[in-house]
């Protein structure tokens, strides 16, 4: 798993993808709320919930407006 606490110092292409992971994330809580299909250990959201996702989405969307 990835660090995920030193976001603010990835690029842009690597805050996208991540932006995109949280997005598939959330589609499949929404869609199975508690029957999400689980991730590997060694998935970068290994082991978030659906808040904590939801969290980190609106940060690294910060962050993609701000490297704008």
């Amino acid at each position: 798993m990835k660090n995920l606490d030193d976001i603010s110092e990835w690029t842009p292409k690597k805050l996208r993808t991540l932006r995109n992971n949280l997005n598939n994330r959330l589609s499949s809580f929404k869609a199975s709320a508690d029957n999400a299909k689980p991730l590997q250990q060694s998935h970068m959201l290994y082991g978030m919930d659906e808040q904590e996702c939801s969290e980190l989405l609106k940060k690294v969307t910060t962050l993609l407006k701000n490297a704008k």
